[in-house]
């Protein structure tokens, strides 16, 4: 169906891509699948690397000064994980799709986005990439990485398991559904006037859910950072409530996908209406 001119500005036409299968033996064969995979790994590593080494530089500084400004503050922390998905996700895009998030990965495998076994992969790859990545900051932080906590996420005192897991699943669901948003074939189709970089509303994304989540639970929404922070870490505290940042994050991405492909793109009546005519012929 070809799309509507706005304003004496040609738009697209548009399709539906065709649903991912569940299984596609063919892209095991491909080395563009491989490479993918590469990708997300080392995407998940420089990006745990960047945040983390933030995170205890801060604390560090915090730590030996008593003015309350020293460092870079919780604002100067949600600036590193939002720009580091700027750039990581403008980097890899094209190469991998850019999730860098097995929550990104999970939303976009329900809706048929990433075939099954891809999306297996990719998680598997990402939450090495972010031990490896966590494993280069205790390397060259030694002395202060056990001491300030290893960047690993933790349910921080004075709120509930209920909060954090609320705050894990609201934080998720706004990542996620602007990576629908922002990658939607239609959006693009119909605002082809409009130049939109994906990458940008997505890194912004992350920086506005950090400052509000990063006094609750130090701000999860990504269960490969929370994994890959608690496996070098490895202290009780992160491991107890490791649980908040792989469910959380998975119930919001699902939330996510669901409200994206089946209210907004309205893939639920687009269905029945195929059924019902299937059932007329």
């Amino acid at each position: 169906m070809a799309g509507k001119d706005i304003e004496g500005f040609p738009s697209k036409d548009y399709h539906d891509p065709p649903p991912a299968p569940l299984v596609d033996a063919e892209e095991l064969t491909q080395w563009s699948f491989y490479r993918a995979i590469i990708a997300e790994f080392i995407a998940t590593l420089l990006f745990l690397y960047i945040t983390v080494l933030t995170v205890i530089g801060y604390k560090s500084q915090v730590d030996h000064s008593t003015d309350p400004c020293t460092g870079v503050g919780i604002l100067g922390i949600a600036w590193a994980f939002g720009g580091m998905i700027f750039v990581l996700v403008y980097c890899t895009a094209g190469i991998s799709g850019g999730h860098i998030n097995p929550a990104v990965t999970f939303g976009l495998f329900l809706a048929r986005k990433v075939s099954l076994v891809r999306a297996i992969l990719y998680m598997v790859a990402q939450c090495l990439g972010a031990i490896c990545g966590c494993g280069l900051v205790k390397a060259f932080q030694r002395a202060y990485y056990s001491k300030y906590g290893g960047g690993a996420n933790g349910l921080n005192d004075g709120y509930s398991k209920g909060t954090g897991l609320a705050a894990e699943i609201i934080g998720t669901f706004v990542l996620v559904y602007t990576v629908f948003s922002a990658t939607d074939p239609k959006r693009n189709a119909r605002d082809s006037h409009v130049p939109v970089l994906a990458p940008l509303p997505i890194g912004f994304a992350v920086f506005m859910v950090h400052l509000a989540t990063i006094p609750i639970t130090g701000t999860g929404i990504n269960p490969a950072r929370s994994f890959g922070a608690a496996v070098i870490y490895n202290e009780k505290k992160a491991w107890d409530d490791q649980w908040l940042f792989w469910v959380g994050p998975f119930i919001g991405a699902a939330i996510a996908a669901f409200y994206h492909q089946y209210i907004l793109r309205a893939g639920a009546i687009k269905a029945l209406g195929s059924f019902r005519s299937s059932s007329a012929m």
